[in-house]
C-alpha cells in the first residue's frame, strides 16, 4: 500500500466530506422560521412550518406521499410474493422430487438447471420491470414531492 499511494494511504479518516452543518432549521425552536412569501402563490404571506422536522412529517402525511407509497406497495409486495413461491417452488421440487428434477430436457440440461437458470432470468426480468414500473408510476410524483419539500425547507433556519 505504501509503494502507491505513500505511507499514510491506510490511515482512518475520521472526518465526513459530506458533511457541511446540520440542515437548515434541525434544532431550531419553535417560532424561528416564521412566516414567508411562497412561490407558487405568490407575494401573499404562507405559513411555513416551524422546522425540517416539520416539513418531513407534513410531507409524510400528504395525499401525495400516500400515493407514492401506495403505487409502491401495489407492485413490491405481489412481485416479491411471486418471486418468494417461485424460489420456494423450486427448493422444494429439488429436495422432495429429484427425479423429476434429473429428468434430461436437451442433451446435458435437465429439469433443474433450466429451473435454475429461470432463477436468475427471473431476477433480471424483476429488476427491469421494477425499474420500469418505478420510472413510469412513482419517479416524477417523487420528485415533485422532493421539489416541494426543497422549496418548504428553503426558508427554513435563516
Amino acid at each position: 500500500m505504501e509503494k502507491e499511494a505513500g505511507p499514510d494511504a491506510a490511515a482512518t479518516r475520521l472526518d465526513d466530506p459530506w458533511y457541511d452543518a446540520p440542515p437548515p432549521g434541525w434544532g431550531e425552536p419553535d417560532g424561528a422560521a416564521g412566516f414567508a412569501p411562497d412561490a407558487r402563490t405568490g407575494p401573499e404571506m404562507v405559513r411555513h412550518p416551524h422546522s425540517a422536522a416539520d416539513v418531513y412529517v407534513e410531507v409524510q402525511r400528504s395525499a401525495a406521499f400516500r400515493e407514492v407509497r401506495r403505487r409502491y406497495r401495489r407492485f413490491v409486495v405481489p412481485a416479491s410474493a411471486a418471486f418468494l413461491l417461485w424460489y420456494l417452488a423450486y427448493v422444494v421440487a429439488a429436495t422432495t422430487a429429484p427425479g423429476l428434477m434429473a429428468r434430461p430436457v436437451v442433451g446435458a440440461l435437465n429439469v433443474a438447471m433450466l429451473a435454475g437458470l429461470g432463477q436468475f432470468l427471473t431476477t433480471f426480468v424483476l429488476t427491469w420491470a421494477y425499474v420500469r414500473h418505478a420510472r413510469l408510476h412513482r419517479d416524477r410524483a417523487a420528485l415533485e414531492l422532493r421539489w416541494d419539500t426543497q422549496e418548504m425547507t428553503r426558508g427554513i433556519g435563516r
